[in-house]
């Protein structure tokens, strides 16, 4: 490594944020990272450990300590490529992974973590300054063509793989623009939807076609694209959102967290929205159901459009600090975690269970009622029981409901009926170890077979499907 000390003489340094009150009047990313000189420390706090642990928490298995070395010796461009190597879109992941990388480093036994996550999108946006992100379209065809369906990170993965093999890939994606919930769903000020498009204009001109507006189930036949190509690849996500059976469900101002997020993106897209359609939180008091990510992103969104309270409630007890001792390194850290949007504003609270909603004369939902929650009782195999703790019901004034509550398979209608493939017990698409379907030459990747995951996690189940596909098709008399 190049500082065999670093971790001794550095500390951990983070990206800096422009402040709240600057940040809540736009949309736009507001970290930066640090300069070259801090780069090159940060990556030299890498330890060169004798197994890089880092390597096993991270999804696509990227070679981390490698361009860590390469980063603090300033040859960046031998760390894009080394990079590239494994991760198709530094870019995304640098942004809106977790970076369970980081919670598997060495130096996090006991000190903080090494900024993996933020020398990763150092490493590709410098790339793509310097120009070092080029088209590098297939020299041959192979005369093989594959239908991916779906282009969020699993199917964008799969198919940048496979135009790489030299197949002809066409991607179709049933909503206006490509990307899936990387377009849609993740508010822009964590990913602008430019870096969506930079990398998606790359794709087209190294020959992967794109066709939007397309719902294949509904606008196309997929048997009849079974006809056309000679395999398909399901990518369409796990898009059936959890719901919440208690009373007053059906009142106005409730909603499933992705309508009003994909709404909000597309008007900043300059997408018209029904005036009657429109959710619109300025002065109102917002309640969040459910603690994670999409949680977190209805709060800052609902902080820039300046409503006027914002509650966060989550069904699972507050996480600790740090590690329990059933948590150990190098597992992910199931530990109390801020997000930028929390610091903007919002109150978190825990152990809540809603039992109702109540609204006004007009049917728009004005209370939660809820239960306070006990965990910690325990079954025959050691999991917590959820028990209610005994006269702690409670109410609490509201304007707007948001369900954040996470993704329970894909839909089963369209695309999944038509093709009539077989569906595990969680209501996903089943697949083999070569992510094969039930179907022959059909295959799936992502969260439509993993179920609910990780951007990184998608990346990997399109990259894994992609090298099956091109086996496939090469196989003698297969295709």
């Amino acid at each position: 490594m190049g500082e065999v000390k670093g971790f001794l003489k550095y500390g951990r340094a983070e990206y800096t944020k422009e402040p709240v009150s600057g940040r809540l009047q736009h949309w736009k990313e507001f970290i930066k990272l640090p300069e070259e000189q801090g780069l090159k420390e940060q990556s030299g706090r890498c330890m060169d450990c004798g197994v890089p642990f880092c390597q096993w928490g991270c999804p696509v298995g990227n070679i981390i300590p490698a361009w860590n070395d390469l980063v603090n010796k300033g040859q960046w461009k031998d760390a894009l490529a080394r990079l590239h190597k494994t991760n198709n879109f530094p870019e995304f992941t640098g942004r809106i992974c977790p970076a369970p990388c980081e919670n598997s480093c060495t130096l996090a036994i006991n000190n903080p973590a090494v900024t993996i996550k933020n020398i990763e999108l150092a490493i590709i946006e410098r790339g793509y300054a310097e120009g070092w992100v080029k088209p590098e379209p297939p020299q041959k065809r192979s005369g093989f063509k594959v239908a991916v369906i779906g282009s969020g990170p699993a199917g964008l993965a799969c198919a940048d793989q496979l135009n790489k093999k030299g197949h002809q890939v066409t991607v179709y994606e049933k909503n206006e623009v490509v990307g899936g919930l990387l377009t849609l769903g993740i508010p822009n000020f964590k990913l602008e939807k430019s870096v969506v498009a930079r990398r998606v204009k790359r794709m087209e001109q190294e020959g992967v076609i794109f066709k939007t507006g397309v719902n294949v189930g509904v606008d196309v036949d997929p048997n009849a694209l079974r006809k056309q190509f000679n395999a398909l690849v399901l990518c369409g996500g796990a898009e059936l959102p959890r719901d919440i059976a208690v009373p007053g469900r059906e009142l106005k101002g409730v909603y499933f967290a992705m309508q009003y997020l994909s709404q909000k993106t597309r008007l900043l897209m300059g997408t018209k929205v029904d005036n009657k359609e429109f959710i619109d939180v300025k002065g109102k008091k917002v309640v969040v159901l459910g603690g994670g990510d999409t949680g977190s992103d209805c709060v800052g969104t609902s902080n820039r459009l300046s409503a006027a309270e914002v509650l966060q409630f989550e069904l699972m007890p507050k996480p600790p600090v740090v590690r329990a001792d059933d948590n150990p390194w190098p597992n992910w850290a199931f530990i109390m975690r801020t997000s930028t949007s929390h610091e903007e504003g919002c109150e978190r609270d825990y152990n809540i269970l809603t039992k109702s909603f109540s609204g006004d004369e007009n049917g728009n939902v004005k209370m939660i009622h809820a239960v306070r929650l006990d965990w910690s009782a325990k079954d025959a195999n050691g999991r917590p029981v959820m028990k209610e703790v005994p006269g702690s019901q409670f109410e609490i004034a509201c304007d707007l409901v948001f369900l954040a509550l996470g993704f329970l398979s894909p839909v089963k209608g369209g695309l999944v009926e038509k093709l009539a493939v077989e569906l595990d017990p969680r209501g996903n698409v089943k697949a083999g170890p070569d992510k094969m379907t039930s179907l022959p030459g059909v295959f799936t990747a992502g969260d439509m077979t993993r179920g609910q995951s990780l951007v990184v996690w998608a990346i990997q189940e399109g990259r894994t499907a992609a090298e099956n596909v091109h086996e496939y098709l090469i196989r003698p008399g297969q295709a």
